[in-house]
This record gives structure tokens, C-alpha cells and sequence, in this order.
């Protein structure tokens, strides 16, 4: 692991009691540690004192006030309309909770606050999964009806196969706000990742995951020219690109913190306020995929987990009934790219550094939705695909995993054998 640079402003945690904490928590352990301070900044140091007794007063004189004049003030209020702002109430409780309560995680920027809401945000989705989980889909497509009477209809079939002759006109046709989306996608991935060829390989085994599974879904198939061209040098690749080229800048920039007060000029303190906004510090991935057998099976995972959150997104839109344009959509690849920011970053500490003896709650909460948005798929889907993978299928997958299992035989097996039986024969020469 490389670490570009680190702040200079962090002070040792003897320091006076009036400096404000900003990161109770130390990623490389990923265990409470003794706080670290920066230097005074009033402007900046109220957000970084605690305020729990402050907010729980709030809070307690919030609910009073419901309790004594909702009623009064709004005698229209019908069921429906209670079990909704009742329930936006206990969210907010909750995400309120895990703002002041949940522990630290390992970005500090644009506040420790922020990131464990994310992790709040990423609990109440788990919740949620596993409550869909519990029904069957036609209930479940009448509870996302519930929610929004728009949702819990048929979605029309789209095939993206028909006149694949490559003309201008085709092309056309098949560019829409989604390519947009699609650019951005890949971008997010990029800066997640953190890694060129990790992402060339994810892009490159999703049009083959689209192959595989497009006697599932209609949408799967595409000419391949939106395949290979459109999709992968196109779209992937500019967002690829730009977001290499962002981890490229955040890596080369130097990092050296003031306080705002510190700074004597209007134009520099509104240039520090906008950096509050980027990271603190950078780490370069060197994901290490021959290194290891541990990193092996680490880059594999993840690149699994990777590709089954793209699928996840296809088939929970087709189970439940979701068209393609809906804002549930977009919310929930916000959710799982702002998850997946500080849960990689937790998963690269644990697989790179041996000081790191715990697997970080973002990156287990992460696993544990992709996994059981899987889990959902899977039930939900059973009788809804009758028709058998080809066998052009069959032959390469089975082809591939053989493939993998093979070199990690050779590649890390065969020389931890000689290596052991090396060790025992220089054992019985010294006896």
C-alpha cells in the first residue's frame, strides 16, 4: 500500500483539551484508538465537538411537539398520510442515531458525521431487503405500489438485438440518457477501484455476463456492436478514463491542512472551504492479484461482487416491476457507490495491511446488500426463467472457473508443496 501523503496538522493526543476532535477512529486497526486533534479553528470546530446532549434536547422538544399540536394542526390527516410521515420520522431517528453514535470509519472528509450516515443509510437498507425478502413478489410488488402508485405493473419486453447492421442511423437509435448514465457509472467504478486493469477486466466481464444470461432477460441481448463498441470502448471507456485520470490527480496533489482562520485571504478560505469537500488524504490500491493466494481470491471476490451488484440492478428491476427510469433506480446506485467508497477502502486496508485484525462495518454491511439483493433474485426468480442456458454457456464458464482453479493450483499451490517438502527434507537433514 502506498500512502501519497497524510495531514500535517494532526497533533499527538496529549495536546490541550481545546483542540477539536476530527478522527476518534484508526482504519488501520479498525479499533477505538485515542482521539487526534487539529489545531484550534473556530470557525471550523464547532462541527467537530460533540453535541449529543444538544441534539437529544432538540430532539426530546421535536417530539413533544408532535405529540401536543400534530393532531390539532392537521385533522385532515388521514391514515395513509400518518403511516408515512411516521414512518420518515423513525428513519430520520435512526439516521440521526447513527450520525451522533455509529463509530468512525476511515474518511474524515467532508465530515466523520457524513460517512456514518452513509453506514446508517446502508443498516436501513439491509433492513428493508430483509423485510422484502420475507414476502412473496406479487406482495412485494403490492408493498413498492404502496409506496408509489406508479410502481407494481408489467414492464413492457425491449430488445436491443434487432437491425444490427452497423450504420449511422442504428447507432443512433440507441443512444439515449442512459448512455449518460452509463459513462458516469463506469467513472464511479473507477474511483472506487482505483485500479486501470481491474476495471478493464470488470467491463470486459460484463458484456460476457450479458452473453450468458440474455436467454433470461430480453435486455441482455444487444447487437454486438453496442456490445463491444458502444458499451466497452465507448461509455466505459471515457468514464474509465476520467476516472483514472481523477485518482491520478488526488494521488499527485500535495496535502498540507490550515484552519480557515489561518488563512489570510477571502479567495483562500472559499478555495479551503471547497476543499472540505475532497479527500484528506489518498491511497493508491495495488490490488496485488499474483501476489498472494490471499489476494487471488480477495481480487476475485470482489470483482463477484461487482458484477453481481450490475445483475442485481437488471433483475430486481424485472421482478419487481421496475421500470428502467424510475428514481428508485438512481437512488439506490447512489447508495451502493457512496457504500462501496469507504467499504473498499476498509476491505484494501484488511487484505494489505496485517495490523488490520477486523473486517470493517461498511465492508461487511456492503457484502451483506449485494448478497441479499442476490438472495431476493433468486427466490423471486425461481419459475420466472424456463428456458436453459445454452450450451456455448455451459462450455465456457465451465472452461473459465477451471481456468482459475488451475492457475491458483499452479500458481500458489504447487509451490507451497515443494516449499513444505523442502522444509521437512532440510528438517531430517539437520537431525
Amino acid at each position: 500500500m502506498k500512502m501519497t501523503a497524510s495531514s500535517s496538522s494532526q497533533a499527538s493526543p496529549t495536546d490541550p483539551p481545546n483542540k477539536a476532535i476530527i478522527d476518534p477512529f484508526d482504519a488501520r486497526s479498525l479499533q477505538v484508538q485515542p482521539v487526534s486533534y487539529i489545531d484550534n479553528d473556530p470557525p471550523t470546530e464547532f462541527f467537530y465537538r460533540p453535541r449529543t446532549l444538544t441534539v437529544l434536547s432538540a430532539m426530546i422538544f421535536g417530539l413533544v411537539y408532535v405529540a401536543i399540536y400534530h393532531e390539532e394542526d392537521d385533522k385532515q390527516l388521514n391514515t395513509s398520510t400518518n403511516i408515512k410521515f411516521g414512518s420518515m420520522a423513525g428513519v430520520g431517528f435512526f439516521l440521526l442515531f447513527a450520525m451522533l453514535q455509529f463509530r468512525d470509519g476511515p474518511f474524515i472528509r467532508p465530515h466523520p458525521a457524513f460517512w456514518r450516515i452513509v453506514l446508517g443509510l446502508g443498516v436501513l437498507y439491509q433492513m428493508f431487503l430483509v423485510f422484502l425478502l420475507f414476502q412473496d413478489k406479487f406482495d412485494a410488488r403490492l408493498f413498492l405500489r404502496a409506496i408509489d402508485p406508479t410502481l407494481g405493473r408489467p414492464l413492457p419486453e425491449r430488445s436491443y438485438a434487432e437491425n444490427c447492421d452497423l450504420t449511422y442511423e442504428n447507432v443512433k437509435n440507441q443512444i439515449d440518457i442512459f448512455v449518460i448514465y452509463h459513462a458516469t457509472g463506469w467513472y464511479a467504478k473507477a474511483v472506487v477501484l482505483r485500479d486501470y486493469w481491474f476495471c478493464w477486466i470488470l467491463s470486459v466481464m460484463f458484456e460476457v455476463m450479458e452473453y450468458s444470461l440474455q436467454h433470461q432477460l430480453n435486455n441482455f441481448a444487444e447487437c454486438w456492436w453496442d456490445h463491444w463498441i458502444l458499451d466497452v470502448l465507448i461509455c466505459n471507456w471515457v468514464g474509465l478514463y476520467f476516472g483514472m485520470k481523477t485518482c491520478e490527480y488526488f494521488e499527485m496533489k500535495g496535502y498540507s491542512w490550515r484552519g480557515i482562520k489561518q488563512i489570510p485571504s477571502s479567495k483562500g478560505k472559499v478555495k479551503r472551504i471547497v476543499q472540505q469537500f475532497t479527500p484528506h488524504h489518498w491511497t493508491k490500491f495495488e490490488w496485488g492479484t499474483t501476489k498472494s493466494f490471499k489476494n487471488y481470491v480477495a481480487v476475485l471476490g470482489l470483482l463477484f461482487l461487482f458484477l453481481q451488484a450490475e445483475l442485481n440492478s437488471f433483475y430486481l428491476k424485472y421482478l419487481l416491476w421496475v421500470p428502467p427510469e424510475h428514481p428508485i433506480n438512481t437512488y439506490r446506485a447512489l447508495l451502493l457507490f457512496m457504500c462501496s467508497i469507504p467499504g473498499t477502502r476498509e476491505a484494501y486496508q484488511y487484505l494489505t495491511d496485517k495490523n488490520c485484525k477486523r473486517f470493517g462495518p461498511q465492508a461487511w454491511l456492503t457484502i451483506a446488500n449485494i448478497m441479499t439483493e442476490s438472495v431476493i433474485c433468486y427466490k423471486f426468480g425461481r419459475g420466472e426463467f424456463p428456458n436453459p442456458a445454452p450450451n456455448e454457456v455451459v462450455i465456457f464458464w465451465s472452461v473459465l472457473i477451471t481456468s482459475l482453479v488451475g492457475y491458483a493450483i499452479w500458481q500458489f499451490g504447487i509451490p507451497a508443496l515443494k516449499k513444505r517438502r523442502r522444509s521437512k527434507n532440510s528438517a531430517k537433514k539437520e537431525e
